[in-house]
């Protein structure tokens, strides 16, 4: 090699090069990320494609593999669906120990709940603690019956445990953000449920405030019928309970001691460490303060400076402890309650993951075809408006099964992502998952004592009318169908700013929520005097984005766009700007500590290789010394196109 052909080598290499990034395509992640295919409607439901070898073109040992092997996966299907249910059970109980008093505590105050709008968003914030819409609605049973709270008053607490309820399924559908179709479908399965809630809460709130509707209705229901008590059936408890009682059991009624006011309650373990108690009552001399405190006139008597009479006195004996693994540890109940919902996630998320990826492999060819042709088409004509009321009936019948509508929703939810279920028949499964858990909690109430099975029921009642009647405003007619409309609506934005789905859990379940309590702490004027202008701006704004989609020759020529706004008002794009930086410092900073180390070995190292260059320099030979110049320039030249192509 001469030096002239040398650098001519590398100029016609470096031309070379230019003229590649010239003619490739400019790409960027955000668009491939971000871009669609205009004529792909985002809500087709993908197919299903089977990539294995066809059941016709393998032997009697390739046939007799696959059936083992579809069976093993239905096995580990099932094993890992009851992990799944069985950690959404010890989920609630967590959540019981974390907030179950604190809940107890803000049923209390009965001056709070006298407001309609503080007791539908203690409703929504108590099951948000608890997570379980029966315990939060046992608690508003029990104090009902002891008196603590009219009818009346419990009816807001009950529509909010309906909202509370919903943000579980909520949370499952964030765990299939790795991908945008998935996760688009699957906040808009899961987001249909909240916003039918909320709708129905906007329509029946004001309605029940001004005619007293649900209360009104139930009540003649319950004076009609004579119903005579009973209990309601355990069905999945029976599978579930031997392994989540072994692992933690409650005292379901410390929470409703606290929220009823007894003192004693307060100051116990809501973890149960004697599961079968002995109580024995007799009749009992004892001391009273005066003789106004005696039972009655002829079972009192003074000698001295004291007064006795005769009382029934319980004593409980403790006869068999518990077994589960909480039992003997000395641990405070918000200690047990981060464990098990640490552990409780790990698995819930664990067990979805794996549930995701099992039914893709099995959902696939004529499996896939023929499952999802049974779950997604309507009735021939002209009975296809059937298909919808028997959704409801089957969503009704197997949350009635599992006894949790969150199992339910949560259970359909991978479904709707994986493009299973669509979420048109989602929304009815929803509706009757809402029912089906009314059903279970009027089989509970029927089981109350004689004296408070009314007031029970007509609680349970009011929960089963609140939802039918929801059912009746947002289905039969398809028009009428908002919510899922919305939910398709926030299922694209969430697609596109999945960063949004945090904002909207926490905003619609706890920011919104503790802002309107707090205002109810202040008084009905400071909750008027904040809430109506908010209200009235929400109104104005929704009215103007109509106009500006329908007759926006109705607007003046300034409010036919928001142009007028700022970008940062009008649009996420810059806010997702700002949450990419802030993400990007955040793995910068965990990436320093690592980036310096680097750096200072990598300085040691430069140095030492300075030195040997020093020492060897004087004996280089310049001809040797072009050659390895040339080498050199020749590998930069390849890493640039090699990163030019990626």
């Amino acid at each position: 090699f001469h030096k002239e052909d040398v650098r001519g080598f590398n100029q016609s290499l470096k031309n070379n090069i230019q003229d590649t990034i010239k003619a490739s395509p400019a790409h960027s992640t955000m668009a491939l990320i971000e871009d669609e295919p205009e004529d792909m409607d985002p809500w087709d439901m993908p197919e299903l494609k089977d990539t294995g070898v066809p059941w016709s073109a393998l032997d009697t040992k390739g046939k007799v593999l696959r059936v083992f092997v579809s069976v093993g996966k239905i096995v580990l299907l099932l094993g890992f669906l009851y992990m799944f249910i069985c950690s959404l059970d010890i989920l609630s109980s967590a959540f019981q120990l974390v907030g179950g008093k604190t809940a107890g505590d803000i049923f209390q105050d009965n001056s709070v709940l006298s407001n309609p709008l503080a007791g539908l968003v203690i409703g929504v914030l108590v099951t948000l603690l608890v997570q379980s819409s029966s315990t939060s609605s046992s608690i508003v049973v029990s104090m009902v019956s002891s008196g603590l709270l009219t009818v009346q008053v419990a009816v807001p607490i009950i529509m909010g445990t309906n909202i509370g309820t919903s943000v579980t399924n909520t949370l499952v559908a964030t765990t299939q953000a790795g991908d945008r179709s998935t996760f688009r479908r699957a906040f808009a399965g899961a987001t249909v449920h909240d916003f039918f809630n909320w709708l129905s809460v906007l329509v029946l709130l004001p309605l029940e405030v001004a005619t007293g509707y649900l209360y009104e209705v139930t009540k003649l229901i319950i004076d009609s019928f004579k119903i005579e008590s009973g209990e309601a059936p355990a069905l999945l408890n029976v599978i579930t309970d031997p392994l989540t009682e072994s692992i933690i059991q409650l005292d379901q009624s410390v929470i409703s001691g606290i929220a009823t006011g007894d003192p004693e309650a307060r100051n116990k373990s809501l973890i149960l460490k004697w599961c079968q108690t002995f109580t024995n009552t007799t009749l009992m001399n004892v001391t009273v303060p005066g003789p106004e405190n005696c039972t009655s006139p002829t079972l009192c008597w003074v000698d001295g400076n004291y007064t006795f009479t005769l009382k029934n006195i319980s004593e409980t004996y403790n006869v068999q402890k518990c077994t589960h693994l909480f039992v003997n540890v000395n641990l405070p109940d918000l200690a047990v309650g981060l464990i098990l919902l640490t552990l409780s996630l790990l698995v819930l998320c664990s067990c979805l993951v794996l549930i995701v990826k099992l039914l893709n492999s099995m959902l696939k060819g004529q499996v896939a075809a023929v499952i999802k042709k049974i779950l997604n088409t309507d009735f021939p004509f002209p009975f296809g408006w059937v298909t919808g009321y028997i959704a409801i009936l089957v969503g009704a019948a197997m949350t009635f099964i599992v006894q949790s509508s969150s199992v339910f929703t949560s259970a359909i939810t991978p479904l709707v992502g994986i493009g299973v279920i669509s979420i048109e028949r989602a929304y009815p499964l929803s509706l009757g998952s809402n029912i089906g858990t009314t059903t279970t909690a009027i089989l509970a109430a029927m089981a109350s004592p004689g004296d408070t099975l009314a007031n029970a029921l007509q609680i349970a009642l009011v929960h089963f009318l609140f939802n039918i009647t929801g059912i009746v405003l947002w289905y039969p007619i398809p028009f009428t169908r908002i919510p899922i409309r919305l939910a398709k609506g926030l299922g694209s934005i969430t697609a596109k700013y999945r960063w949004f789905a945090a904002v909207y859990i926490i905003c619609c379940f706890f920011v919104i929520p503790l802002f309107v309590f707090s205002l109810s702490l202040a008084g009905w004027q400071v909750l008027v005097g904040v809430g109506v202008p908010i209200l009235v701006l929400l109104i104005i704004i929704l009215i103007i984005n109509m106009l500006q989609k329908r007759k926006p020759s109705c607007l003046p020529a300034a409010l036919r766009s928001w142009d007028f706004l700022p970008l940062w008002a009008r649009s996420l794009a810059p806010w997702d700007k700002v949450v990419g930086v802030i993400t990007a410092k955040c793995c910068c900073c965990c990436k320093c500590c690592q980036a310096a180390s680097d750096d200072q070995e990598h300085g040691v190292q430069e140095s030492a290789e300075k030195n040997k260059k020093a020492h060897t320099a004087v004996y280089d030979n310049p001809a040797m010394s072009a050659d390895k110049e040339v080498e050199d320039e020749i590998k930069i030249e390849l890493k640039i196109l090699k990163m030019t192509r990626l």
